[in-house]
C-alpha cells in the first residue's frame, strides 16, 4: 500500500503522518530545542545514512541531548520505515528532541528525548528547473554568528531560513542566499552553494557560518574524484555575480543549477553542473537488475 507519509515517534507507528503527535510540552515544539536529519532514500536504500547518523550524534552531543538508540537500531528503524511506506524513493526525516519537561527553557526537567521518524515524498524543486536553473536573491538576513549557535549544529531553529524563504519568494525567486556578518556567502536556506569560474569549483568553508552539508561533502569528492578542482574560498556576493555557472546542493535539491543571481544570469546548466549533476545521479543506489533465466 503507498502513502503519502508515515511517522514513528517513540516505538508508536502512524500510517499517517498527520496523526502523529508529540506532547504540548515537549522542548522541541516549545523551543526547537532538538536536531534532526533529512535523509534520501533510493531504490529502498537509505543514502550516505551513515555520515547522516553522525552528523546526527555530533549535533545532539554538541546540545547535551542523548540518542538513546544505537546506529544499528536507527539504521533497522529506518529500513522498517521504508518497506512500511511503500515506496522505492523518498525521504526520511530522523529527528530527536529534548523531550517533554516543564515549561521554561531549563532541560533539567525532561526526563528523556523524543524520537522521531517520518517517511514522506519529497520533491522540492520540479523537474524542470533542473535544466532552467533556480532564480536566487540575496537575503536581507544573516546568518548567526559561530560564537552563538555554532553552523555544525543541525537544530530545529530555522527561523532564519524560513524568513528568508518568505523573502525569496516574495520577490519572485525560489532561493536566497545568505550572507554572514562579515558580508561573505555562507550558504542559502537549505542548501549549500557552488561557484565556478574558469574551471574551478568554489565553495564557502563551514567557517562562514554555512552547515556542513552531507550532499556538499559527496559532491565535492565526487568532483575531485573526476579531477574537477574544488576548493573552499571565502566568498562575497560580486563572486556570485561574475561567476560562470553556479549550482545548489543539499538532501532534498541534489544538484540544481542556478540560473539568475539577483537578476544577473549565469550559464545554466554549465559544463562542470551537468557533470556534478550526472557524476551524483550515477552515485545514487540502484534497483537490483531482474535476471531473467533461460531453459
Amino acid at each position: 500500500m503507498t502513502r503519502q507519509s508515515i511517522a514513528w515517534v517513540d516505538g508508536v507507528w502512524h500510517d499517517d503522518a498527520a496523526n502523529a503527535t508529540v506532547s504540548v510540552l515537549d522542548h522541541g515544539l516549545l523551543y526547537g530545542d532538538g536536531v534532526f536529519e533529512g535523509i534520501r532514500f533510493y531504490a529502498a536504500t537509505p543514502f550516505l545514512l551513515a555520515a547522516h547518523l553522525r552528523r546526527l550524534r555530533a549535533s545532539a552531543r554538541c546540545l547535551m541531548i542523548d540518542v538513546t538508540q544505537g546506529d544499528a537500531e536507527l539504521t533497522e528503524l529506518c529500513a522498517h520505515a521504508i518497506a512500511r511506506f511503500g515506496q522505492a524513493d523518498g525521504y526520511l526525516r530522523l529527528i530527536v528532541t529534548r523531550g517533554r519537561g516543564l515549561l521554561g527553557v531549563s532541560a533539567h526537567s525532561c526526563e528523556r528525548p523524543t524520537t522521531i521518524l517520518i517517511a514522506a515524498s519529497l520533491q522540492l524543486y520540479p523537474p524542470e528547473l533542473y535544466e532552467r536553473g533556480v532564480d536566487v536573491i540575496t537575503s536581507s538576513l544573516r546568518r548567526a554568528s559561530p560564537d552563538s549557535v555554532p553552523p555544525q549544529i543541525k537544530s530545529l531553529n530555522y527561523l532564519t531560513s524560513v524568513l528568508a524563504a518568505a523573502e525569496a519568494r516574495a520577490r519572485g525567486a525560489h532561493e536566497a542566499l545568505l550572507l554572514n556578518g562579515a558580508g561573505e556567502i555562507s550558504e542559502c536556506t537549505a542548501d549549500n552553494v557552488f561557484l565556478v569560474r574558469g574551471g574551478e569549483v568554489r565553495t564557502p568553508p563551514v567557517s562562514a557560518g554555512g552547515l556542513e552539508g552531507i550532499t556538499r561533502d559527496h559532491v565535492i569528492e565526487l568532483l575531485r574524484a573526476d579531477k574537477i578542482p574544488v576548493h573552499e574560498h571565502t566568498l562575497v556576493s560580486a563572486d556570485a555575480w561574475t561567476a560562470d555557472e553556479a549550482f545548489l546542493t543539499g538532501t532534498g535539491a541534489e544538484v540544481v543549477p542556478i540560473a539568475t543571481v539577483d537578476g544577473r544570469p549565469l550559464a545554466a546548466p554549465g559544463p562542470i553542473t551537468r557533470r556534478a549533476q550526472a557524476l551524483f545521479a550515477a552515485s545514487l543506489p540502484r534497483a537490483p537488475a531482474i535476471t531473467t533465466l533461460h531453459s
